[in-house]
């Protein structure tokens, strides 16, 4: 087993790297920015892949690495894990429908409810107890999650057609149009910036630089949020006009 993943504040790769060891202590996951990442996936038998919902949809930088690969898909065996903060639906089926019209073989799915990660805004915030408490739910379905799939009867949690009608009604219908394309809506305080540089380096999508000792954002923003979370002097924003609390998977461990 070969895990990838695309993770923002951690709770994607803390879900494939946790599902791995559980099933095998010598497999192991990668992210998709990984240059390893390919390489590992064509030499699996079984892929987990895990993945961030946004508002009920599958994040613009891992539909292109689907597309950009799809000659990786052919014929192999995937079991996706959607991780949310709050409702996805059919997230996992998501993705597996994308992966499905590149031939891959989607054998399962689990819906993981993590900590949000979305720091600016107050309505989606928990605290720091049950955080740390959804993780160890979280954890415990991986584990028989994983025990389901070594007996051959993965779970399905997010296929299938009412799963799908949950997503569309619940989300999508209103809210998937803003995941469509990359967004051009990151927004840097140039009176908070430093320009320490660290957003620069976080992003996965270079859409950060720093200019003049001041960090400016372009137009392809994945709305990962890491920049955000791991932002010094709380300068940067996306969805709400201030940051709340900045979050990240170490906290909740």
């Amino acid at each position: 087993m070969t895990g990838i993943y695309f993770s923002g504040t951690g709770n994607s790769r803390h879900a494939a790297e946790y599902f791995c060891r559980e099933y095998d202590k010598d497999s192991r996951a990668y992210s998709i920015e990984d240059a390893e990442a390919l390489a590992a996936v064509k030499d699996a038998d079984l892929v987990v892949f895990a993945y961030p919902v946004q508002f009920s949809t599958v994040p613009k930088i891992v539909r292109d690495f689907v597309a950009a690969n799809s000659e990786l898909w052919r014929n192999r065996k995937v079991f996706v894990i959607a991780t949310m903060g709050l409702f996805s639906g059919d997230g996992s089926g998501l993705l597996g429908r994308l992966l499905q019209s590149h031939d891959a073989e989607v054998i399962g799915g689990l819906h993981l409810k993590m900590p949000d990660s979305i720091a600016d805004e107050k309505a989606l915030k928990r605290p720091l107890e049950k955080n740390k408490e959804l993780v160890k739910q979280a954890e415990e379905k991986i584990r028989q999650a994983v025990t389901q799939l070594k007996e051959g009867h993965p779970t399905k949690e997010g296929l299938g057609v009412l799963y799908r009608m949950a997503g569309f009604w619940g989300q999508r219908a209103y809210f998937g149009h803003k995941t469509g394309e990359y967004s051009s809506k990151l927004r840097i305080d140039q009176e908070k910036c430093v320009g320490c540089g660290k957003c620069e380096k976080l992003c996965p999508m270079n859409n950060i630089s720093v200019v003049g000792k001041k960090a400016v954002s372009g137009d392809r923003c994945t709305m990962c949020y890491r920049c955000i979370n791991k932002c010094p002097k709380q300068a940067i924003t996306l969805l709400g006009k201030r940051v709340v609390e900045q979050c990240g998977i170490e906290k909740y461990l």
